[in-house]
């Protein structure tokens, strides 16, 4: 883990932000990235679809729209866009944080925010039945299976940590930006299934939705243990080069490793409660659909016999 690669002190000196404070991280925020340019783009477009769902009289819940554009694309603004975006080649707990929000925290609300429902109300037939090929699609059905979403969720953080990737994106911004795009498909592509309200292919039922979330829990308190009691800094020699006199960055690490193990189970324990609701409220919405057919049954049981009463001998 520990790299070979050396940081020139003229470029650390230079790339090295102030002091970590609230004045600094709001003096800090920009809004000319691509990733910022995406954000507005797509709070945007589903704006624009919960207004031609209103034009033409019908119904979209608020939750879900607050839901998508409050901690979904909120909370990658907040990670990425605000003053944030200055210390996360500095420190690694501020990384951390973004680890969090942008796999764990952001893509659940994506899900519940069912933008694909919204595009698929909304859309001309021709670009619908486009979407909607690609939601069957065959490399649709591979990342969506929870399996295989699982293990690209589980494993993908091992191996940027436990290489030389994460040097790497220390090292080149485009690199960096790119993990951050990243967490969020991978995220997304490991909730969606098992919380989102979209129509996907293959779901699994409730209680298995519900074992694979409990199983993702162990991943982020190993990962988290480790990155705190590692003998050596991720990195390599990054973080000392950088000479900040404000932090050191082995009680650093100890903190970014303290932020993913405690986030980790947190946000598991909390989607997990939220799976639990959705499968009560399925259970009774199913349960009102077999108390309606019984009832119509009931219904035509008692209009036949009345026929025969009434019919001659």
């Amino acid at each position: 883990m520990k790299s070979v690669l050396h940081v020139d002190p003229i470029f650390a000196a230079t790339s090295a932000p102030p002091p970590f404070t609230v004045g600094a991280v709001l003096s800090e925020t920009r809004l000319d990235s691509w990733l910022a340019l995406g954000l507005v783009l797509a709070a945007g477009l589903y704006l624009y679809g919960v207004y031609r769902l209103r034009l033409r009289g019908d119904r979209w819940p608020v939750i879900r729209t607050v839901f998508f554009l409050g901690p979904g694309l909120g909370g990658i603004a907040l990670v990425t866009v605000s003053g944030l975006h200055a210390y996360d080649t500095a420190l690694l707990s501020v990384h951390m944080i973004q680890h969090m929000v942008l796999s764990m925290v952001a893509p659940i609300f994506l899900a519940l925010g069912a933008p694909m429902t919204l595009a698929l109300r909304t859309l001309p037939v021709g670009p619908r039945k486009r979407l909607l090929a690609i939601v069957h699609s065959r490399v649709a059905r591979v990342y969506s299976f929870p399996l295989v979403a699982f293990a690209i969720f589980v494993v993908n953080p091992f191996v940027l940590y436990f290489s030389d990737l994460y040097r790497y994106t220390l090292e080149h911004a485009w690199a960096h930006e790119l993990v951050h795009a990243h967490f969020i498909m991978t995220g997304c592509v490991f909730f969606w299934p098992l919380l989102g309200l979209d129509p996907l292919p293959g779901r699994w039922p409730y209680p298995a939705r519900a074992l694979l979330m409990l199983l993702s829990v162990p991943f982020h308190t190993v990962l988290g243990l480790t990155i705190m009691q590692s003998s050596t800094l991720f990195g390599g020699d990054w973080y000392p080069s950088l000479n900040l006199g404000w932090v050191d960055p082995w009680q650093d690490q100890v903190v970014a490793g303290g932020i993913l193990w405690a986030g980790g189970e947190f946000v598991s324990v909390t989607m997990l409660a939220v799976l639990v609701v959705q499968w009560v409220k399925q259970s009774e919405r199913e349960a009102r659909r077999v108390d309606r057919e019984l009832d119509r049954q009931e219904a035509r049981d008692e209009a036949r016999d009345r026929a025969a009463d009434a019919a001659p001998a």
